[in-house]
């Protein structure tokens, strides 16, 4: 393990860590969707794994972007599926938007509301009052994730109250939000029709912005916390924002060949294929020797080779082919990539083809 200071200047390798990642970091930030649960089910492993860490001391908070349910109704929902928790340990994008306004605007002003229950709940505990029409003289309009039955007319009330001129706020501008069918439109992709409608810009509180940050920190008091999620354009620039460490599961929206290409901010500290990562000790990468450009984790090394890249298995010689003792970790092999990758992508995102690579993962 590196530290939180690596990750402010771009990081070109997943870190490694002695110990297991409960271990190391005293507070577990959590993304759900995707992270912990998707569509309303537990992600594999995601109850065991959590509980476990539990066990070993390790705080959890849950941090989601997502607006539309109550900090109550999280915390209840985690604990049905297995995963103990208290509504204090749940932090929302509808609360960080929320202090966001009402820090400034005067107690008691009026706030259009389109989204949910869990920003309605949210601007109250503010002491703001939410309102459903534009007519009803509010001071400002907050947007958040209304859910897939949110009525289009919604978006229309929005609108005309932005093109009055009024300030507007954003909970969140995730564009997906993963389900159990699938994925599908996040707030993002709503907040994107407003702004067609109107051409203005919304004040944005949600990962990966500085209010969620804040937020987070005044809500859960962590000194050592390591940011867990799935996508690296909240969870994991949200932590290099934040100068603090991050890990990427792949339970989510990212995939490897995303992965791979991420610009710094999106680079996260660890990678592991789901939260049984918070378990165990990280792999070292490390540069091969005699092989510029070249990186080694467990059993596969990773080059580039005719403009594209390329991972191979190291026998236990050194020599390539099959590795002494058994199956290797194929995600051994993307912490190897990823390091190459971002090596030779620097400042930018890596351009270098990774298909027959992933192949030979077998992750195409």
């Amino acid at each position: 393990m590196t530290g939180i200071g690596q990750g402010r200047q771009g990081r070109n390798r997943p870190d490694g860590s002695a110990v297991a990642l409960s271990e190391a970091y005293d507070t577990a930030l959590l993304d759900l969707d995707g992270v912990v649960y998707a569509g309303g089910l537990a992600i594999p492993y995601a109850v065991e794994a959590l509980g476990t860490a539990r066990a070993g001391g390790m705080h959890l908070a849950y941090v989601t972007n997502n607006a539309l349910r109550t900090p109550d109704a999280v915390a209840a929902h985690l604990t049905e599926l297995g995963i103990p928790a208290e509504p204090g340990d749940v932090i929302t994008s509808a609360q960080a938007v929320a202090r966001l306004i009402a820090d400034e605007l005067p107690p008691g002003s009026r706030v259009l509301l389109i989204g949910g229950e869990g920003l309605r709940v949210a601007l109250r505990e503010r002491g703001l009052v939410p309102v459903e029409s534009a007519d009803d003289d509010p001071a400002a309009v907050v947007q958040g994730y209304g859910g897939p039955e949110l009525p289009w007319g919604r978006f229309a009330e929005a609108s005309y109250a932005v093109a009055r001129g009024l300030p507007w706020y954003a909970s969140n501008t995730d564009l997906t939000i993963p389900g159990a069918r699938g994925i599908g439109p996040g707030n993002g992709a709503a907040v994107e029709v407003v702004r067609i409608a109107t051409g203005a810009e919304p004040k944005v509180a949600g990962k990966p912005l500085p209010p969620m940050h804040r937020e987070t920190v005044l809500r859960t008091g962590a000194r050592r916390p390591l940011v867990v999620g799935d996508r690296m354009d909240t969870d994991i620039e949200g932590a290099f924002n934040g100068g603090v460490d991050s890990l990427l599961v792949l339970t989510g929206v990212t995939d490897v060949a995303g992965l791979l290409a991420a610009v710094p901010e999106h680079r996260p500290t660890y990678v592991s294929a789901d939260l049984r990562g918070l378990l165990v000790a990280q792999p070292e990468v490390v540069a091969t020797a005699g092989a510029e450009g070249a990186f080694r984790c467990g059993g596969w090394t990773a080059s580039v080779s005719g403009g594209a890249l390329v991972v191979e298995a190291v026998g236990e010689a050194g020599e390539i082919g099959e590795a002494a003792g058994g199956a290797l970790d194929p995600l051994d092999g993307v912490r190897a990539l990823c390091a190459v990758a971002w090596t030779a992508a620097g400042a930018g995102a890596c351009g270098l083809d990774a298909g027959k690579a992933l192949g030979r993962l077998g992750l195409a």
